[in-house]
Protein backbone atom coordinates (compact mmCIF):
# COMPACT_ATOMS: atom_id res chain seq x y z
CA UNK A 1 0.00 0.00 0.00
CA UNK A 2 1.13 3.19 -1.14
CA UNK A 3 1.90 5.78 2.12
CA UNK A 4 0.23 9.06 2.04
CA UNK A 5 2.01 12.12 1.95
CA UNK A 6 2.13 14.25 5.49
CA UNK A 7 2.80 17.17 6.13
CA UNK A 8 3.87 18.58 9.17
CA UNK A 9 4.41 22.35 11.17
CA UNK A 10 7.27 22.21 13.72
CA UNK A 11 7.23 25.81 15.42
CA UNK A 12 10.06 27.00 18.07
CA UNK A 13 8.47 29.16 20.61
CA UNK A 14 11.67 30.89 22.22
CA UNK A 15 12.58 34.93 22.70
CA UNK A 16 16.48 33.86 22.77
CA UNK A 17 16.34 31.38 20.71
CA UNK A 18 14.60 33.31 17.80
CA UNK A 19 17.29 36.24 18.78
CA UNK A 20 19.85 34.03 18.00
CA UNK A 21 21.61 34.23 21.53
CA UNK A 22 21.79 30.60 21.59
CA UNK A 23 20.73 27.65 19.07
CA UNK A 24 17.49 26.33 18.67
CA UNK A 25 17.28 22.73 19.95
CA UNK A 26 13.70 22.00 19.45
CA UNK A 27 12.96 21.81 16.01
CA UNK A 28 15.51 19.18 15.17
CA UNK A 29 14.33 17.11 17.91
CA UNK A 30 11.28 17.34 17.04
CA UNK A 31 12.30 16.70 13.40
CA UNK A 32 14.40 13.49 14.24
CA UNK A 33 12.12 11.99 16.38
CA UNK A 34 9.37 12.40 13.62
CA UNK A 35 11.40 11.06 11.54
CA UNK A 36 12.19 7.79 13.45
CA UNK A 37 8.51 7.66 13.99
CA UNK A 38 6.29 8.18 11.12
CA UNK A 39 6.91 5.99 7.98
CA UNK A 40 5.11 8.44 5.59
CA UNK A 41 6.31 10.52 3.47
CA UNK A 42 6.41 14.05 5.12
CA UNK A 43 7.35 17.43 4.16
CA UNK A 44 8.30 19.95 7.06
CA UNK A 45 7.40 23.67 7.17
CA UNK A 46 9.95 25.10 10.14
CA UNK A 47 8.88 28.45 12.36
CA UNK A 48 11.09 29.98 15.17
CA UNK A 49 9.56 32.32 16.57
CA UNK A 50 9.56 34.55 19.82
CA UNK A 51 6.92 34.31 22.95
CA UNK A 52 4.72 36.72 21.22
CA UNK A 53 0.93 35.58 20.99
CA UNK A 54 -0.21 37.55 18.27
CA UNK A 55 2.54 35.74 16.18
CA UNK A 56 2.46 32.45 17.59
CA UNK A 57 -1.20 32.69 16.89
CA UNK A 58 -0.65 34.13 13.36
CA UNK A 59 2.00 31.10 12.59
CA UNK A 60 -0.40 28.55 13.75
CA UNK A 61 -3.37 30.01 11.21
CA UNK A 62 -0.49 30.26 8.37
CA UNK A 63 0.66 26.34 8.95
CA UNK A 64 -3.18 25.33 8.96
CA UNK A 65 -4.95 27.49 6.75
CA UNK A 66 -2.24 28.17 3.92
CA UNK A 67 0.45 25.84 4.34
CA UNK A 68 -2.25 23.18 4.96
CA UNK A 69 -0.67 21.33 7.15
CA UNK A 70 -2.12 18.25 8.68
CA UNK A 71 -0.59 18.09 12.47
CA UNK A 72 1.23 20.84 13.95
CA UNK A 73 3.36 20.39 16.88
CA UNK A 74 4.92 23.12 19.27
CA UNK A 75 7.68 23.03 21.46
CA UNK A 76 8.35 26.46 24.34
CA UNK A 77 6.26 28.90 26.23
CA UNK A 78 3.82 26.55 28.26
CA UNK A 79 5.01 26.99 31.62
CA UNK A 80 4.11 29.73 34.28
CA UNK A 81 6.42 32.38 33.23
CA UNK A 82 4.59 35.42 32.41
CA UNK A 83 5.80 35.28 28.80
CA UNK A 84 5.11 31.80 28.27
CA UNK A 85 1.89 32.20 26.15
CA UNK A 86 1.84 29.33 24.02
CA UNK A 87 -1.46 27.63 25.32
CA UNK A 88 -3.61 30.77 25.12
CA UNK A 89 -2.46 31.68 21.46
CA UNK A 90 -2.94 27.77 20.94
CA UNK A 91 -6.31 27.71 21.99
CA UNK A 92 -7.38 31.25 20.24
CA UNK A 93 -7.15 29.56 17.25
CA UNK A 94 -8.95 26.50 18.12
CA UNK A 95 -11.81 24.73 16.77
CA UNK A 96 -11.98 21.91 19.71
CA UNK A 97 -9.92 21.77 22.36
CA UNK A 98 -8.31 17.53 23.05
CA UNK A 99 -7.58 17.70 26.46
CA UNK A 100 -6.38 14.36 26.77
CA UNK A 101 -3.14 15.17 25.42
CA UNK A 102 -2.41 17.65 28.10
CA UNK A 103 -3.38 15.66 30.64
CA UNK A 104 -1.52 12.47 29.35
CA UNK A 105 2.18 14.47 29.06
CA UNK A 106 1.67 16.02 32.15
CA UNK A 107 1.38 12.35 33.67
CA UNK A 108 4.34 11.15 31.25
CA UNK A 109 6.38 14.00 33.35
CA UNK A 110 4.87 13.37 36.77
CA UNK A 111 7.18 10.41 36.38
CA UNK A 112 10.54 12.73 36.07
CA UNK A 113 9.68 15.83 37.68
CA UNK A 114 7.33 16.93 40.79
CA UNK A 115 7.19 20.46 38.61
CA UNK A 116 5.59 18.98 35.82
CA UNK A 117 2.44 20.05 37.20
CA UNK A 118 3.62 23.41 36.18
CA UNK A 119 3.39 22.67 32.73
CA UNK A 120 0.28 23.87 30.28
CA UNK A 121 0.26 22.30 27.45
CA UNK A 122 -2.57 21.82 25.27
CA UNK A 123 -3.89 20.03 22.13
CA UNK A 124 -6.56 21.51 19.83
CA UNK A 125 -8.31 20.74 16.33
CA UNK A 126 -8.59 23.49 13.88
CA UNK A 127 -10.07 23.00 10.57
CA UNK A 128 -8.68 19.37 9.72
CA UNK A 129 -5.41 19.96 11.67
CA UNK A 130 -4.24 18.68 14.72
CA UNK A 131 -2.12 21.00 17.12
CA UNK A 132 -0.22 19.96 20.34
CA UNK A 133 1.49 21.82 22.36
CA UNK A 134 5.06 19.63 23.46
CA UNK A 135 7.38 20.59 26.79
CA UNK A 136 10.48 22.53 25.96
CA UNK A 137 13.68 20.20 26.46
CA UNK A 138 14.31 17.81 23.77
CA UNK A 139 14.12 14.68 26.04
CA UNK A 140 10.80 15.59 27.33
CA UNK A 141 9.25 15.93 23.47
CA UNK A 142 10.50 12.23 23.30
CA UNK A 143 9.33 11.31 26.53
CA UNK A 144 5.77 13.05 25.94
CA UNK A 145 5.71 11.61 22.04
CA UNK A 146 6.61 7.71 22.72
CA UNK A 147 6.21 7.41 26.19
CA UNK A 148 8.05 5.16 29.26
CA UNK A 149 9.25 1.43 28.63
CA UNK A 150 10.56 -0.77 31.21
CA UNK A 151 14.14 -2.67 31.19
CA UNK A 152 12.44 -5.30 28.98
CA UNK A 153 11.33 -2.50 26.87
CA UNK A 154 7.79 -3.43 27.31
CA UNK A 155 5.39 -0.38 27.39
CA UNK A 156 4.86 0.85 30.65
CA UNK A 157 2.83 4.11 30.21
CA UNK A 158 1.45 5.40 26.12
CA UNK A 159 3.03 8.26 25.34
CA UNK A 160 0.32 10.94 23.34
CA UNK A 161 1.59 9.75 19.79
CA UNK A 162 0.00 6.45 19.87
CA UNK A 163 -3.67 8.72 19.72
CA UNK A 164 -2.35 10.77 16.91
CA UNK A 165 -2.65 8.39 13.72
CA UNK A 166 -6.38 8.14 14.97
CA UNK A 167 -7.17 11.35 15.67
CA UNK A 168 -5.72 12.28 12.18
CA UNK A 169 -8.10 9.53 10.46
CA UNK A 170 -11.34 11.07 12.80
CA UNK A 171 -10.86 14.69 11.40
CA UNK A 172 -10.25 13.88 7.59
CA UNK A 173 -6.12 14.01 7.45
CA UNK A 174 -4.44 11.44 5.59
CA UNK A 175 -3.73 7.76 7.24
CA UNK A 176 -0.53 8.09 8.96
CA UNK A 177 1.88 4.82 9.38
CA UNK A 178 3.96 4.35 12.43
CA UNK A 179 7.44 2.48 13.08
CA UNK A 180 6.04 0.30 15.97
CA UNK A 181 9.63 0.10 17.13
CA UNK A 182 9.41 3.92 17.90
CA UNK A 183 5.63 4.14 19.00
CA UNK A 184 2.89 1.83 17.92
CA UNK A 185 -0.20 3.42 16.65
CA UNK A 186 -3.64 2.68 17.80
CA UNK A 187 -7.02 2.50 16.10
CA UNK A 188 -9.56 0.14 16.47
CA UNK A 189 -9.62 -2.62 14.54
CA UNK A 190 -12.75 -1.66 12.01
CA UNK A 191 -10.08 2.16 11.52
CA UNK A 192 -6.89 0.35 10.73
CA UNK A 193 -6.01 -0.56 7.00
CA UNK A 194 -3.22 -3.30 5.48
CA UNK A 195 0.16 -2.38 5.71
CA UNK A 196 1.11 -4.97 3.08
Amino acid sequence: MTKEFIKIGLVSISDRASQGVYPDLGLPALQSWLESAVINPITFVQRLIADEQADIEATLIELVDVEHCHLILTTGGTGPALRDVTPEATLAVANKVMPGFGEQMRQISLHFVPTAILSRQVAVIRKQSLIINLPGQPKAIAQTLAGLKDQHGQQTVHGIFAAVPYCLDLIGAPYMSTNEAVVAAFRPKSASKSTA
